[in-house]
């Protein structure tokens, strides 16, 4: 009997396809036919798909993802990065199907959140798995850094709004002047395909053998042509309260030394990116991430 987890069902309604939990079974069991798969346990963690262990052919495990309808451009975006990638940064990609939302993915170990690794460590690693990632490719096929930092303005104007307004105007203001700033600054000739969404969550552990050459690997990419520094912005905007034990800045130079990159680039998509991702967590209730994202951005505006 497969088991939906309850948070993809709740997914599913909010999309208004609950029809899609139904008809899952048999969705599983044609992919597993056409793919020649024998279906594991569902696995835990998914949010926006389930997420079932699979053997494949040779009896090699792997995993079959099927993202919940709906999700349109971003379901394509997630393909594309991931052939892009081509297994470098984040987990390979060995078939997929964008009509029905599948993807069948490398099976990799638990999450670096799972495992509890330190902060340093944890930031070194992740820094080395978007460093794998960051690639020249065709600008055409994916959303640009210019294009997202926009959306973001947008969402953030929205959200404050529905929200009855939980951040203040400074913050506001500070986080449209970066955003600003990182949209006048995207240059084809520099960008790179970027994860979009690096966090300990999303690094998982490789196992076996091929963990030599690339001990973690990133899973759930958004897929982005941008500069490099989007990537470092996203893990300014995680761990608010560590980011507050001391200077600040030093998180952001830390990050441009290891990867030789811009420190400012980097503080400014943290300052966005903390802004939109606290707002979204405080729309969900995602707590208490969400009041410490948005305590984070009222303490260091100016900063």
């Amino acid at each position: 009997m497969l088991q939906v987890p309850d948070v993809v069902a709740a997914k599913a309604q909010a999309h208004g396809v609950d029809a899609w939990i139904d008809e899952l079974p048999d969705l599983v069991a044609r992919i597993a036919g056409e793919w020649s798969l024998t279906v594991g346990e569902v696995l835990d963690g998914g949010t926006e798909a389930l997420v079932v262990a699979v053997g494949r052919r040779d009896d090699s495990p792997a995993v079959l993802k099927l993202l919940v309808p709906g999700r349109g451009p971003a379901a394509l975006a997630e393909i594309q990065a991931l052939q892009l990638d081509a297994g470098r940064g984040c987990a390979a990609l060995y078939s997929a199907d964008l009509e029905i939302g599948a993807l069948l993915i490398e099976h990799l170990g638990p999450s670096m959140h799972d495992l509890g690794v330190p902060i340093e460590q944890r930031h070194v690693a992740l820094c080395a798995a978007a460093q794998r990632m960051w690639h020249k490719v065709p600008s055409q096929r994916l959303t640009t850094g210019a294009q997202k930092g926009r959306w973001l303005v947008d969402f953030i104007d929205d959200r404050q709004q529905r929200l009855d307004r939980p951040c203040s105007p400074r913050v506001m203001a500070e986080a449209f002047e970066c955003a600003a700033r990182r949209v006048a600054a995207h240059d084809d000739r520099r960008a790179v395909l970027v994860h979009g969404d690096v966090h300990e969550w999303n690094a998982l552990r490789v196992e076996g053998a091929a963990a030599d050459d690339a001990p973690w690997k990133l899973i759930d990419p958004d897929g982005l042509f941008a500069e490099p520094e989007y990537d470092l912005g996203v893990m300014m905007r995680e761990d608010p309260v560590e980011l507050l034990d001391g200077d600040p800045r030093e998180r952001a130079a830390r990050l441009a030394e290891w990867t030789g990159t811009d420190a400012q680039a980097i503080w400014e998509w943290g300052v966005v990116e903390r802004v939109a991702c606290g707002l979204l967590a405080v729309e969900i209730g995602l707590q208490p991430v969400g009041d410490q994202m948005l305590a984070a951005a009222e303490a260091l505006v100016g900063a």
